[in-house]
């Protein structure tokens, strides 16, 4: 079986590095010509840490339509502000009932593959899959060698519709036993925990980031600011409850997602997981934890709750003051509702276009 990995960045290298060390045939696709080259002088990719070994890897192109050739299973592993590129991209060659997985969606990146790609003309059927994270903590060494620092034990994904959503599992988990089944991409959205985390702990360290002091991403958090997040973070169980999904705390999902976790508090097991130990800071606050978490993660939860009726000062203040901070506008080109095609819809309206695609 062909498998398919669009974007050769850490998740991508690593479950392309993976997938070809486990005898599936593997195409790597990047828009990046100077990085396709290198990998192709290398021939594939070594994974490091937890997993080790060498993927040779069969085809790596800047063709994504090579790319996708007569791949059972697409899996897109790029940032999520590329998600509607990419659609627009690989819908001239998409072909019958090819499953396409977002590794990870972010929040509602199903919603804007599925708009995507209907708005370029595909009249193909397809399945799409969102994951809520990637199923790796890694590192990218360099081109071609990934650092595996966790695998996570379960990972939540659905399908849009969410009638799909078995089929796909049946597909991919003897790929990534991690899979679990989700109620459908609401959830796997709202799940989105790093839009919780990321942004929080770059906000109260960006002095720091700015100065470019090292430090610890997850190691050197503290109780104050695990305590902040544990309040931001009850905005985004108050937004799931409103849509009738019993979601998991930041404290319940660190458990959840790496069981061998020690401690009882958020902070204990922020600093406690070994999958966490060695993540280190950005050196730019022009990180993707927030240039990407702000405008696919906070935003769209953010205005999920507005038309819900929930109160989320804490988000609405957070999306204020990083766009002051970068200098950015998020509300134009991220996911409100509006770019979601779910202005002007009541909670029902909403809860049905996720469960039916349309």
């Amino acid at each position: 079986m062909k498998v398919s990995v669009i974007g050769a960045g850490n998740g991508g290298q690593a479950i392309a590095g993976y997938l070809a060390m486990n005898g599936y045939e593997t195409s790597l696709y990047d828009i990046n010509e100077a990085k396709v080259e290198e990998l192709k002088r290398i021939g594939g990719v070594e994974l490091q840490g937890c997993i080790h070994g060498f993927g040779k890897i069969d085809t790596i192109t800047a063709d994504i339509g090579e790319a996708i050739e007569k791949s059972k299973i697409i899996m897109v592993t790029t940032v999520a502000n590329a998600h509607r590129d990419v659609a627009k991209s690989i819908a001239p060659f998409l072909e019958e009932d090819q499953i396409i997985v977002l590794n990870p969606g972010r929040t509602c990146g199903a919603l804007v593959f599925n708009q995507a790609l209907r708005q370029a003309g595909c009249s193909k059927h397809y399945y799409l899959g969102e994951a809520q994270t990637l199923v790796y903590a890694c590192r990218l060494i360099k081109n071609g060698v990934v650092n595996i620092i966790g695998v996570k034990d379960e990972v939540f994904l659905a399908g849009l519709p969410s009638a799909d959503t078995q089929y796909i599992l049946d597909k991919i988990k003897p790929l990534f036993p991690s899979f679990y089944k989700a109620e459908n991409v609401l959830q796997t959205s709202l799940e989105n925990i790093g839009a919780m985390f990321h942004p929080c702990v770059c906000l109260f360290n960006a002095a720091t980031i700015e100065r470019q002091d090292e430090f610890w991403f997850y190691r050197d958090m503290t109780e104050q600011i695990a305590s902040f997040i544990e309040k931001f973070d009850a905005e985004r169980l108050a937004v799931g409850k409103a849509y009738g999904i019993d979601l998991l705390s930041v404290n319940e999902w660190i458990k959840f997602a790496y069981k061998d976790t020690e401690g009882t508090s958020l902070c204990e097991r922020m600093k406690n997981n070994p999958a966490y130990h060695d993540i280190k800071a950005p050196g730019s606050i022009f990180t993707r934890q927030l240039t990407e978490d702000i405008p696919t993660g906070v935003l769209p939860i953010m205005e999920l709750g507005k038309a819900a009726g929930v109160d989320v000062p804490l988000m609405s203040s957070m999306v204020i003051t990083i766009e002051a901070l970068l200098g950015m506008d998020f509300h134009t080109n991220g996911r409100s509702l509006k770019n979601l095609g779910l202005s002007g819809m009541s909670k029902k309206e909403i809860l049905n276009f996720i469960s039916n695609g349309k």
